[in-house]
């Protein structure tokens, strides 16, 4: 029995050393850091990577939402000139040049299209009086009620998506009648 002891003292003692031995080991190679550079720089060029290409992705939205919204102010502009060039022009508003209450003026050699804005008048014979709100209370005056639609484009190619905008302006045009108006 004793023996027996003695043999499993021994072989503890051993397995002491064993394990002394091993920590021994790890504790030498925790203190040699050759790689470890190595390996931070690796960690920190994909971290920078990383950083640069959702940067530039981020760029690359912008880039494309700043021409959304240039296309969109190209649009309303050209729209908002076309509508405000044909009201400039009375001669835009005779009758006689509406096919079924509709004239479209840039038809007319006269009426230069410089804004290139697709712009049809609408005349609507059936209103009859002055508009709502206005507080008119002119009398021996004929009403005349239009509505400009104008459309306007973007017309710049950079992008496969077009803007386009469309104003309708009311326009109510004061006629003196026969007895004359005041």
């Amino acid at each position: 029995m004793l023996i027996l002891k003695l043999k499993n003292a021994s072989n503890f003692i051993n397995s002491f050393r064993n394990t002394e031995g091993k920590i021994m080991k790890a504790k030498k190679m925790i203190k040699d850091e050759s790689g470890a550079a190595l390996v931070i720089a690796l960690i920190m060029i994909m971290v920078l990577t990383l950083i640069g290409l959702g940067t530039s992705y981020n760029s690359i939205i912008e880039i494309k939402l700043s021409g959304n919204k240039r296309g969109n102010v190209d649009a309303f502009y050209g729209a908002d000139s076309g509508a405000q060039v044909v009201m400039a022009n009375m001669e835009n508003f005779n009758l006689g040049k509406f096919v079924d209450d509709k004239y479209d003026p840039f038809t007319d050699a006269s009426n230069p299209n410089v804004t290139k804005a697709k712009v049809v008048i609408e005349h609507y014979p059936d209103r009859k009086g002055s508009p709502r709100g206005f507080g008119i209370s002119a009398v021996n005056f004929n009403f005349e009620h239009y509505m400009v639609e104008s459309t306007g484009d973007d017309r710049l190619d950079l992008s496969t998506i077009k803007s386009t905008c469309s104003i309708d302006q009311k326009v109510v045009r004061l006629a003196p009648t026969q007895q004359g108006g005041y």
